[in-house]
């Protein structure tokens, strides 16, 4: 089984990493359809200077699909194990669903302005 997270906020992507109000968690099973999903809250302040990459590493998830996320996040991810995919938007399951259908790819875009990516 996979886990895949999403920065969420009602029942979408959070078009900013750091800011979401919490992280949707879908289990995969061997078939690559949703098993499950739950939610755990976001920490406060930034996502990349939280705890929340050893957390989710700890619960097991591999993969982060995300909207906007600064270099730092990406990278405390990816030192967790965590392959992280930019550029998402829309509904959680959804997005997840594109995912496993490979109609999803990294956007490769860092936001670097956390001012001007914050909405």
């Amino acid at each position: 089984m996979m886990k895949i997270a999403l920065p969420s906020r009602n029942n979408r992507i959070d078009d900013h990493f750091g800011h979401c109000e919490y992280f949707a968690i879908f289990q995969i099973d061997s078939n690559r359809v949703i098993a499950s999903e739950q939610t755990l809250a976001a920490p406060d302040g930034c996502g990349c200077k939280s705890n929340i990459a050893k957390t989710l590493a700890d619960m097991g998830v591999k993969v982060m699909l995300a909207g906007n996320m600064g270099q730092g996040a990406v990278n405390v991810l990816k030192n967790r194990g965590i392959k992280v995919v930019r550029g998402c938007s829309g509904d959680l399951q959804e997005v997840v669903n594109d995912y496993l259908s490979g109609r999803i790819s990294d956007s490769d875009i860092d936001c670097v302005d956390h001012i001007s990516c914050h909405h």
